[in-house]
């Protein structure tokens, strides 16, 4: 009988359980503040949809034996938007839901073996916003997320810092170098790879100006200045500067530092738009907390007309990156309920449930116990608030 459990999977204590839940229900706090409503897409969904259309790639799914081709889901904004595309495709629009659930995903050990990762997430998802309301649903989703940090007491001494992108953009830079060449080029930016970069056939000022671009990372304003002289007018870097415009006071405010990489995309090629990473500090290394982005594609893919944007928090980074363990509220100890005889334990039973009815915690002792200080004793040593002996 195997004594551990699967590679990647983890068995969490009560104390963990308690803190994970606790800033879930914080972070749900902030969702509901805002409108959001509560779903639970399946953890088992057919491949064809876990796979978003080529977004996630076979390697990432968990595989599920089963007669059709089944997997885990590595994350759930595809299972969110196929249900917003088909069972709630009647609902007004834009549609705010929210989640919290356990994703799995395939990963690679150092030594080659294949193994499970298990993390529990928590995020959002907007969806259904029209072409021109882009730049207002982009700028709702990043002040949810700020909202979400201050709910959660994340400020300036975490060294927050919400790295920002673009799709679009990184396109629009790609349209520049010939076609045979943009899957290369993308692929060396994107993994920021400049040895990649270097060796592409292309001429050797579009490789400058490329190297400078792998480079081009920082300050929002400065950044959309450069991007501004290499693109020209560009409504999409007009509607990045607007949806800026309402974030950057908010997040000076937070202390969160902002950063706009106009050549940075996230793990999962789910996203068409704007995309997020927020990073912060922790005792040991940095920890990626949030990402997310937009994805209109995707809900076409499923049928739907609109867009869809969302983002996700690593809750046990924040458990991590907070000590919750040590932090979170802890619930009031249970009362110990005892009996001397064997003879007593229908009125013990009865005691319980009047603790219970009286909105007390309480739980049993199961043998009886020959008096009130041991009973007392016995409660102590189980980390019990007290004792209630029936002798």
């Amino acid at each position: 009988m195997a004594l551990q459990p699967a590679a990647g999977a983890r068995d969490l204590n009560p104390r963990e359980v308690e803190s994970n839940r606790w800033l879930c229900d914080q972070l749900a706090e902030v969702y509901r503040r805002w409108g959001y409503t509560e779903v639970a897409p399946p953890a088992v969904e057919r491949l064809e949809t876990l796979e978003a259309g080529g977004g996630i790639t076979d390697r990432d799914v968990v595989r599920v034996a089963a007669d059709e081709p089944l997997g885990l889901r590595p994350e759930m904004t595809a299972s969110i938007a196929r249900a917003a595309c088909t069972r709630m495709a009647q609902r007004p629009r834009p549609l705010r839901l929210w989640s919290c659930g356990t994703v799995f995903r395939s990963a690679v050990s150092d030594s080659g073996q294949h193994r499970l990762e298990e993390q529990l997430q928590s995020g959002v998802e907007l969806l259904g916003a029209g072409p021109d309301q882009a730049s207002s649903a982009d700028a709702e989703l990043l002040r949810l997320l700020l909202a979400c940090l201050a709910q959660l007491g994340i400020g300036a001494e975490h060294r927050p810092s919400l790295l920002l992108g673009h799709h679009g953009v990184l396109t629009a830079l790609l349209d520049q170098v010939p076609a045979e060449q943009r899957t290369a080029t993308r692929q060396a930016l994107i993994s920021y790879d400049p040895l990649s970069l270097a060796q592409l056939e292309l001429p050797a000022q579009q490789l400058e100006d490329l190297q400078q671009l792998m480079r081009l990372r920082g300050e929002p304003a400065a950044v959309l200045e450069q991007l501004q002289r290499q693109l020209g007018p560009s409504p999409l870097l007009a509607q990045l500067a607007d949806t800026l415009q309402v974030v950057t006071p908010v997040a000076q405010r937070q202390g969160v530092r902002l950063q706009l990489d106009p050549s940075f995309q996230p793990h999962f090629n789910l996203y068409d738009g704007l995309v997020l990473k927020l990073v912060c500090q922790g005792q040991v290394a940095p920890l990626a907390l949030a990402s997310g982005g937009r994805y209109d594609a995707l809900m076409a893919r499923f049928g739907g007309n609109a867009a869809g944007s969302g983002f996700s928090f690593a809750v046990e980074g924040l458990r991590e990156l907070l000590g919750t363990e040590a932090t979170a509220p802890v619930r009031t100890a249970a009362t110990l309920v005892a009996f001397r005889a064997d003879a007593q334990l229908g009125a013990a039973l009865d005691q319980l449930e009047q603790l219970h009815r009286d909105g007390q915690r309480a739980e049993l002792l199961h043998q009886p116990c020959a008096s009130a200080a041991e009973a007392e004793a016995i409660a102590r040593q189980r980390g019990c608030a007290g004792s209630h002996w029936i002798g």
